[in-house]
């Protein structure tokens, strides 16, 4: 019994890539860095559908985001010349 990747909701690393038009290389690495939610069966990465749509969308707020709430400037503060 054989299931595509759409009905299971389950990919590998090669369809993750095509996916997210990058090489085998940048997921397994993403993987391995634990940058990008994955687990492994058998030794093997695999990805769920799901949670890598929702990835997309953080790493797409994160991306809409000027960080300036790390550097105080939209609460009012001032680093006073401080280097961080």
């Amino acid at each position: 019994m054989t299931t595509s990747a759409g009905e299971s909701g389950i990919l590998t690393i090669r369809e993750v890539a095509d996916y997210l038009k990058v090489t085998d290389r940048t997921i397994y690495r993403l993987a391995a860095a634990k940058k990008i939610p994955a687990f492994k069966v058998g030794g093997t990465w695999r990805f769920s559908l799901a949670d890598i749509d929702s990835w997309i969308k953080q790493q797409s707020m994160e991306g809409l985001g000027t960080g300036r709430e790390e550097d105080g400037a939209t609460n009012g503060k001032s680093n006073d010349g401080e280097r961080k």
